[in-house]
């Protein structure tokens, strides 16, 4: 993700106060203070923008942060302040907002408040309290205006309020890298996969992301051009991250060594962030000898932060791509077969992986025979890491438009499918059966990506940022 990530923050109070209670304004300012250290420990830049207590700070507010480029905003409620304080930071800004309605306690110390005696004293200390007293007036005016919000209720111990400031922070930032991604397409669909058919157009649309269409010839060439001393590095790298099987030949090492040299060249000439492939070609065809070759490469890809998805699923390239941002991994999976017996369901593929979520080494190993696809050569098997992942599909409704399909369950530990291919168990809150129907009804393609984690609540953020509708199975 980009280094130069901004998020927007500022506080809104009411300038009145500050001359009738001494001790309310810098009070405020330390709660602010504090909540700008939290937004900074997040890694993103923060654009502060103060106190603002009068609808002329206001404006010059809304300004500065598009001005920075901003691109989220967070409205602390330190305490009451005047809606027409805020609309116009709002309006001015044109960013999605977030609305902190946070106190500084669980609960106030009544008995403690009411000894103070001085009812002028009082009232200070119950104004420094009182942020829900504008979250409804705020919410009216941004209601009326039009104004897409999202709300956070609760106390600065409150360890919910810490986690959902982290996901939209993060989810903005999803968004943000979302839309500088370079996308490469190389090659053509798997013909008859009416599920995998993409709309680029809408990819471009949604999240803003730049899509490459990338030759085969131009692959070809650069692994011509490959030198020993790569290909050897190459082949190095492979015993560093890979278990080799000792059936692998040397020529079909030395072939994906080659291939994966070319590859790293391609996404570093178009800058790509993630890519979607697949190829046939006739037999003893270059290109055939380029797709046959290809699996290795690609995971190393995959595993560096490039996510590439198989078969040319396009809309799985996204979705792996999110949840590589999100930092849960996210690899090309589609369903292999259900266990009714133990309740789950294996998901894997025969193509590309993401090593850095592997339970263990992963595997580099000989196949005889790609089901399916042409030719043989060298593929993967590895099982996601024990423990708690999210699936993540994005889906093209019939009506055209995008939404984010998501789901949390368990890889768990058991049999798996010796086929040099990736799979893994999975278990899910509403059983094998439920999960199966449902996720299907909800259309996606045959293809989602896995990652490790819970994080359905940072994807569901993104897709309110993103103006998407998302589904969640469980």
């Amino acid at each position: 993700m980009s280094n130069t990530f901004k998020v927007g923050f500022f506080s809104i109070g009411l300038d009145t106060y500050w001359a009738q209670f001494k001790d309310l304004k810098p009070n405020l300012l330390g709660y602010h203070a504090q909540l700008l250290k939290e937004l900074k420990s997040y890694g993103a830049t923060v654009v502060d923008g103060g106190l603002v207590d009068n609808p002329e700070k206001a404006r010059i507010a809304g300004k500065f942060f598009r001005a920075e480029g901003a691109e989220i905003i967070f409205l602390f409620i330190s305490t009451y302040a005047l809606s027409s304080t805020v609309l116009p930071v709002v309006q001015e800004a044109g960013l999605p907002v977030v609305v902190l309605n946070i106190q500084p306690v669980a609960q106030l110390d009544y008995e403690k408040f009411n000894a103070l005696g001085d009812r002028g004293l009082m009232t200070g200390v119950w104004l420094e309290h009182c942020q829900s007293c504008s979250a409804p007036e705020i919410a009216c005016a941004f209601n009326r205006a039009g104004i897409d919000y999202h709300l956070i209720t609760g106390h600065l111990q409150d360890p919910d309020v810490w986690r959902e400031l982290r996901e939209w922070t993060d989810a903005a930032k999803v968004r943000a890298a979302m839309r500088e991604n370079r996308l490469g397409v190389l090659g053509h669909y798997y013909c008859g996969m009416l599920d995998v058919y993409s709309d680029l157009c809408q990819q471009s649309a949604v999240f803003g992301t730049h899509i490459e269409l990338l030759e085969m010839c131009e692959l070809h060439a650069l692994r011509e051009a490959a030198t020993q001393k790569q290909v050897a590095e190459k082949q190095a790298e492979f015993a560093k991250r890979f278990d080799i099987a000792p059936a692998c030949e040397a020529s079909e090492l030395e072939r994906a060594a080659r291939t994966a040299v070319a590859l790293e060249a391609l996404v570093a000439k178009h800058r790509l962030g993630s890519m979607a492939y697949y190829y046939e070609g006739q037999p003893g065809n270059a290109y055939e000898n380029i797709v046959t070759s290809i699996i290795a490469g690609n995971t190393l890809l995959t595993g560096q932060h490039v996510p590439v998805a198989g078969e040319c699923e396009v809309k799985n390239a996204q979705a792996m791509k999110i949840m590589d941002l999100f930092g849960a991994g996210g690899s090309f999976s589609e369903f292999y077969l259900s266990d009714f017996k133990d309740d789950v369901v294996y998901l894997g593929h025969d193509g590309p992986a993401h090593f850095a979520i592997a339970e263990g080494r992963v595997g580099l190993v000989p196949v005889p025979v790609y089901h399916g696809k042409p030719g043989k050569g060298l593929s993967i098997q590895m099982t996601v890491k024990h423990g708690p992942v999210t699936l993540l599909s994005v889906v093209q409704r019939g009506d055209g438009k995008l939404l984010l399909l998501v789901a949390e369950g368990e890889s768990v530990i058991g049999p798996v499918l010796m086929i040099g291919n990736t799979n893994s168990r999975y278990r899910f809150s509403i059983g094998a059966k439920a999960f199966m129907n449902e996720w299907s009804k909800a259309g996606p393609a045959h293809h989602c990506a896995i990652g490790v984690g819970h994080i359905a609540g940072k994807i569901e953020k993104l897709a309110s940022l993103l103006k998407i509708e998302v589904q969640k199975v469980c």
